[in-house]
């Protein structure tokens, strides 16, 4: 493949991740928030320049203490836990289901897990309805599960910073470009790519 040297993006139109050990297809209007501010090693964080959504990869250790749809079910407890939120007091799953017909090899199973939290941001008071879209790649022949969450704010509490912020972008512009859409997420599922297994060692 090809590789368009000025830039992350292969000039198939998909994004290299991790130092190009990965590629993957990206929702439009993506921006990297590593242009932005400081972001784990293990983690590509990607937002809409017009919406309050994000996408996450993550590499993670490898959870053998649980299967299958349970392994989903442990990471969007991580996740919730994580965020800003009522933690699981405030979450839901909503959806559990297997998923095939991917590019990624070497995976021993792929799940999708579709749930929801009320997440406030920054240290606001006010809370906003996230619906959280996760597909759990797991590879245990490299100890990693790998994690992509998509964050998608369904209702935004009028008291929120996101209400006042409605329709600017990160940069400050308004725009009325399209929210990315959960068939922008199965794409990017299907994409992910493994270009150089060393990211593990």
């Amino acid at each position: 493949m090809e590789r368009d040297t000025d830039t992350d993006t292969d000039t198939d139109g998909a994004r290299r991740l991790f130092g190009g050990s990965f590629s993957i297809a990206l929702p439009p209007q993506a921006i990297d928030v590593s242009d932005m501010r400081q972001i784990p090693d293990n983690q590509e964080v990607f937002v809409h320049k017009h919406t309050d959504q994000s996408l996450i990869v993550e590499l993670l250790e490898y959870q053998s203490h649980v299967t299958d749809a349970e392994a989903a079910k442990f990471h969007f407890e991580e996740a919730t836990q994580g965020n800003e939120g009522s933690g699981m007091a405030g979450a839901e799953v909503l959806e559990v289901q297997r998923v095939g017909h991917v590019s990624l090899q070497d995976c021993d199973s792929i799940w999708y897990l579709s749930g929801r939290q009320r997440v406030a941001k920054f240290d606001e008071q006010a809370k906003n309805v996230v619906h959280l879209h996760l597909g759990l790649f797991r590879l245990p022949l490299y100890t990693t599960d790998i994690l992509i969450t998509f964050n998608d704010a369904v209702t935004i509490s009028p008291l929120s910073s996101s209400s006042a912020a409605d329709g600017e972008g990160v940069d400050g512009a308004v725009g009325n470009a399209q929210p990315w859409t959960l068939e922008h997420f199965q794409t990017a599922i299907a994409s992910l790519r493994l270009l150089n297994p060393s990211v593990f060692c």
